[in-house]
């Protein structure tokens, strides 16, 4: 039987970016996956992700978080070889995204921006009907997810981590001296600690660890949903090679839409869209068929026709992927009991995978702390 001081189950963004971090730090750990990491039943698969700096001042720890999260990013690429994030810039419109009051939190972490108004933009990006002013952040860009898996698993293999792959959890117990864990299979590895980043699975999940009903209840709900995406063909294909576009969220109303250049994933000649937390719900990731909802398609592409000139309104492509969301879009990053819980990430964790893998690992260890904000009792303490 195998034993690992540390085990970490899911092989995704998080899971790989905990077990690099673990593993560079030179403890024992293996990463299991129940399938193949960055598989497309999960949601970190595919070469476009949004990284991105405005936040609203509700999220302004997230501002700054990912202003720390730009050092690993870099030592990810030097160490691994590859460029993780094209740079096209990000652009935030509409009136409930308010552009400034995301600039008033930039402001304050001394981040690069520029406000225009609708007509200026319009002229700098005439792809855009915009109908407020524009942030303009010209850091942004898109995380080529599949490959950051990659990267983070080979360089903590490298450190002497261990892979296995179809390796699916179906029983957890506890022993004395931590964790036995049982695969589908029969296969069965001992633990000292686990840390759990399984995703859309962590509500099913949760319930086999034996933690205690104090961290249970006090857990967020957590929100599963089987988010729709299409991408839709540049009107002005002949010129790919150009900068394209930059990401965009743009927010009004009870509506918000994200797009970013597709990258592989749309052969490079698409921009990729969604309604934000668009598909339907589900109890858990077991449970995604990986469907797409018609009317969802029609919201999306009546939406292009509006608000994207620039774009043949008629997908060529489209996709589903998990969201897994805690209430008001926080994450879920604690340790209780050997088990450290590394969700969710509420549809906008991509771009925090190397930082939050040294954060989990700093948790594991006891060795470092996280943001109140992110601890389920200390939430359930400010509450009072």
């Amino acid at each position: 039987m195998e034993t690992s001081k540390y085990v970490v189950i899911g092989a995704g963004l998080m899971g790989a970016a905990t077990a690099w971090q673990l593993a560079d730090a030179g403890h024992e750990v293996t990463l299991l996956e129940r399938d193949l990491p960055a598989n497309d039943e999960g949601s970190s698969h595919g070469s476009a992700r949004i990284f991105r700096f405005p936040y609203p001042e509700h999220q302004h720890v997230y501002a700054h978080l990912v202003k720390e999260s730009v050092a690993y990013w870099e030592e990810l690429s030097r160490r691994s070889n590859r460029e993780l994030i094209t740079r096209f810039g990000s652009v935030d419109f509409g009136d409930v995204r308010n552009p400034r009051g995301l600039a008033a939190v930039l402001d304050s972490e001394g981040i690069e921006y520029e406000l225009l108004d609708a007509d200026e933009a319009r002229s700098r990006w005439p792809q855009f009907a915009f109908d407020t002013d524009v942030l303009w952040q010209p850091d942004g860009g898109v995380i080529d997810a599949h490959n950051t898996v990659y990267s983070m698993i080979d360089l903590a293999i490298q450190s002497g981590a261990q892979l296995r792959t179809r390796w699916e959890a179906a029983d957890i117990t506890r022993t004395a001296t931590g964790f036995l864990i049982t695969a589908k299979d029969g296969r069965r590895i001992r633990a000292e600690e686990i840390v759990v980043a399984v995703g859309g699975w962590i509500p099913k999940l949760l319930s086999r660890l034996s933690l205690p009903q104090r961290f249970l209840d006090a857990m967020p709900g957590i929100q599963v949903r089987q988010e729709q995406a299409y991408h839709f063909p540049y009107a002005d294909y002949a010129e790919p090679d150009r900068a394209i576009w930059p990401t965009f969220i743009h927010k009004h109303g009870l509506w918000e839409a994200y797009g970013l250049p597709g990258g592989r994933d749309a052969d490079f000649r698409g921009q990729k869209l969604a309604q934000f937390n668009g598909g339907p719900v589900l109890a858990s990731a077991e449970d995604q068929d990986g469907r797409i909802d018609p009317a969802n398609r029609e919201r999306v592409v009546e939406y292009v026709r509006e608000y994207l000139p620039g774009l043949v309104p008629e997908p060529y492509a489209e996709t589903t992927c998990l969201f897994t969301n805690a209430p008001h879009e926080d994450f879920v990053l604690d340790r209780v009991d050997g088990v450290t819980v590394v969700s969710p990430c509420s549809g906008h964790g991509g771009k925090f995978a190397p930082l939050i893998g040294a954060l989990a690992a700093g948790l594991a260890t006891g060795t470092g702390t996280v943001p109140d904000k992110f601890r389920v009792l200390a939430q359930q303490e400010l509450a009072r």
